[in-house]
């Protein structure tokens, strides 16, 4: 890992690096990238930035506003596992280049005023964040649609719908053993059929800095999979979500098949979460444990939970920030749809781990989180929540230690669920949103950008299309 721009220089000599590789995100979690010959890139690159066009990318500049300018971090040095010409990554941060000011909307620079915050209140000095991003893989993905249709089509040789298929998609026999709806939690191969695939991907994530502790097939048929990186700080947890998910994506379509992070694929299985584990730490020890605490629980883990219970309605317009995310947030499905918390609950949104008597081990898991989220802008907001509820030590009440899904109604009728659409988590985020300005960590122009974005690209242009399914119900009407 390099630490100044002379380490990057000295790394592209020796390796005989021929290209150099720009990465940014932008609000809604895209990464952007463009490449320098390594015969260009020196010291003054790093002094001088290298310039884009902010108004060709969204939810940035106007067009009379445009020029801005990257500078690498030279810390975030990786040599690129997919690129066969030798590559190396750095990923940027956003300048103004008349002010010479960080940019208020670049994702990465909320992350890092997050992290500076959290020290500022002196509640701690690290806030390690530990996400587990789940992700289907499929062997055929078609969609579409304009005026007159609409339609997507998805495959995988272990979808349950080819077990009576006469021939498989590579022409021999159907050899069986697809998975049943929910089914797919922990099966050996051949059943796993993604084994060497994950590896794969495994070993290409450790290539690039990122420790991962363990890989496995998750619920849903049709491989859904889930690889679980070691946590880490938030800034640097954040980068290397960006580096999973390209990694990911692009290891399988090397193997001829197709990766997603799209919460909802299939009708009528579990979806793809993003639990994300979070904890406060100051001077080298953690603030969440006290023996005599429900769960462990420490009272400031107690308010950080308040925090995000309070705000749960605000945080999903970043955690699940999609339309489709909702498809995953409803009943069943082991969705953490309900504002409570409890220790081994996988039913409750915010969910008390109980593997470990360690003090380290002592967090929080905020289970409504999907893969879809910006990280740099999930990972920030959750922590400003929790912190806010330090501070202004919000109770989150007594835990419910049951199974949410199965409650007597009298019961069910006193849980607050998370809201059911994205038009409503953009609602409840345009008027709690105070708790995010704190130390300038989030901006007012950021929030109204993205809020205003989401309604205008993704909630109206799902709110006003024919769905296929209405034609089932009432074409014949």
């Amino acid at each position: 890992m390099a630490n100044t721009a002379a380490d990057v220089l000295k790394l592209i000599k020796e390796q005989d690096i021929k290209m150099v590789d720009i990465r940014f995100t932008d609000p809604f979690g895209m990464w952007h990238h463009f490449t320098v010959s390594a015969q260009q890139f020196n010291e003054a690159t790093f002094e001088d930035g290298l310039g884009f066009d902010g108004s060709s990318i969204r939810g940035f500049q106007t067009i009379d506003q445009s020029d801005m300018l990257l500078r690498p971090d030279p810390t975030t040095l990786f040599v690129d596992p997919i690129f066969e010409t030798p590559t190396v990554v750095l990923i940027a941060n956003i300048e103004d280049p008349i002010t010479g000011e960080r940019y208020a909307k670049d994702p990465r620079y909320v992350a890092q005023k997050a992290e500076a915050y959290l020290k500022q209140t002196g509640i701690g000095d690290t806030a390690f964040i530990g996400p587990e991003a789940e992700f289907f893989v499929f062997s055929d993905v078609r969609y579409g649609g304009g005026t007159n249709s609409s339609f997507y089509f998805i495959d995988s040789d272990e979808g349950w719908w080819n077990s009576g298929k006469e021939i498989s998609r590579f022409g021999g026999p159907n050899l069986g053993g697809q998975i049943p709806p929910k089914g797919g939690y922990f099966p050996v191969p051949p059943t796993d059929t993604l084994q060497e695939l994950r590896s794969k991907m495994v070993l290409a994530m450790e290539s690039v800095g990122i420790v991962v502790e363990v890989h496995h097939h998750e619920v849903a048929t049709a491989g859904q999979c889930e690889i679980d990186m070691r946590f880490d700080s938030l800034l640097k947890m954040a980068d290397n979500v960006m580096k999973y998910k390209y990694i990911v994506k692009n290891i399988a379509r090397q193997e001829g098949m197709s990766a997603t992070f799209m919460p909802k694929p299939l009708f009528g299985d579990n979806g793809s979460g993003m639990h994300t584990h979070q904890s406060i730490w100051k001077d080298g020890n953690t603030v969440m444990f006290d023996a005599a605490g429900y769960a462990g629980l420490s009272d400031t883990a107690r308010y950080y939970i308040g925090g995000l219970l309070k705000h749960a309605p605000a945080l999903l317009a970043f955690a699940a920030p999609g339309t489709n995310s909702y498809k995953r947030l409803v009943p069943g499905y082991e969705a953490p749809i309900n504002l409570v918390y409890s220790q081994r609950n996988r039913s409750a949104i915010c969910r008390i781990p109980m593997y470990s008597n360690s003090p380290k081990a002592k967090r929080v898991e905020f289970r409504a989180p999907d893969p879809s989220a910006n990280p740099y802008l999930c990972f920030a907001a959750l922590l400003m929540a929790g912190l806010d509820g330090v501070q202004n030590q919000i109770d989150p009440g007594p835990p419910i230690d049951k199974d949410l899904y199965d409650l007597p109604p009298e019961e069910a009728a006193n849980i607050t669920n998370t809201p059911g659409s994205l038009a409503e988590v953009l609602d409840a985020l345009e008027v709690d949103y105070e708790f995010l300005l704190k130390g300038d960590v989030f901006t007012l122009d950021l929030i109204e950008a993205y809020i205003a974005y989401k309604r205008q690209y993704e909630v109206d242009p799902i709110r006003l299309r024919p769905h296929p399914h209405e034609f089932n119900l009432y074409f014949d009407i």
